[in-house]
């Protein structure tokens, strides 16, 4: 948590104490005990016959009221204030840090790995191309890739537009462990340019590559001839350099297959005409200093499992 101005530490501060204060002169003065104890004089306040006697508060009541501001007090000293650290200690990276909660969560992270680090360990030792029949390691696996990957990729990993589909056999920077281990670890950034904006396509050019891309599709889409075969020439001049001349894409840029049914974006005319003229950017962050490498080998053996399994069937 970032410090706190000048300006509202002071007005933490002043709200906190205030308070306390303003509570302890409230139960003081609201406590003042008489000489005979209890008495018959009233408030003179009456309401349906009942009065309501001038007598002091129960003690034991004062008494409880005066342990809750003391234990402020104490929870203060302890805990901090605004910019002011407690007393209380934190073990991170293995030094004494003042409490606060993100240090208190550092630590307890750092006791769960403590914990579990043997069991990653011993994962480890298994490539992943045998650590996938381990059904203990996968559903390890799973619950990482379902607390912080599935927010991207969906809960059954089957992704959405702009977000791959790990269960299939389509990959953009390949489907190898070690391909996908390296795309945990550092991430990737895809880039498509935008062809109409810069521009190097006109918009007839960029209607005729749409309807060329889609002539080239497995799934056997419906396309103008008579574009699609001009498109064809600009797809050589302006498309080869990253998607191939065959246009079965590069795994080395991340360009995609574009003659299968497997489409990041979409597939109709008018999505494949948006990516052409405005282009695409798709980034997978890298995870390398959130996970370690032991942890990134279980959750690729997970990730290598999704389309692995579907590979045996």
């Amino acid at each position: 948590m970032d410090a706190l101005s000048t300006f509202w530490n002071i007005w933490v501060f002043a709200i906190v104490f205030g308070t306390l204060i303003a509570c302890g002169l409230l139960i003081r003065f609201a406590s003042n005990q008489t000489d005979d104890g209890e008495t018959t004089e009233t408030t003179g306040h009456v309401y349906d016959g009942i009065e309501e006697y001038d007598n002091p508060l129960p003690r034991w009541w004062v008494m409880m009221f005066w342990a809750t501001i003391v234990f402020a007090v104490a929870y203060i000293a302890a805990y901090g204030l605004g910019n002011m650290n407690g007393f209380l200690k934190v073990e991170v990276d293995g030094k004494q840090v003042p409490w606060s909660q993100t240090a208190q969560w550092q630590n307890e992270v750092e006791q769960f790995d403590i914990k579990v680090a043997p069991v990653f360990e011993k994962y480890a030792a298994t490539p992943i191309v045998e650590l996938v029949n381990n059904e203990e390691a996968l559903q390890t696996g799973q619950r990482i890739f379902a607390s912080n990957c599935s927010v991207c990729h969906g809960s059954s990993a089957k992704g959405s537009q702009g977000f791959p589909n790990l269960t299939d056999n389509d990959w953009l920077y390949g489907g190898t462990p070690e391909d996908i281990v390296k795309t945990i670890t550092h991430g990737r950034h895809g880039m498509m340019p935008a062809k109409g904006l810069m521009p190097t396509m006109t918009d007839e050019q960029i209607i005729q590559t749409a309807q060329y891309v889609r002539s080239l599709n497995d799934d056997d889409l419906t396309y103008d001839a008579a574009q699609a075969e001009a498109g064809a020439g600009v797809f050589a001049q302006a498309c080869t350099a990253c998607h191939g001349a065959d246009a079965k894409g590069m795994l080395i840029t991340g360009a995609p297959n574009l003659t299968d049914n497997v489409w990041l974006y979409g597939g109709s005319t008018k999505q494949i005409e948006f990516t052409i003229r405005n282009g695409r950017s798709g980034k997978m962050p890298a995870q390398g200093d959130r996970f370690s490498k032991e942890q990134i080998h279980v959750l690729a053996a997970y990730v290598y499992s999704l389309s692995y399994k579907e590979d045996t069937k």
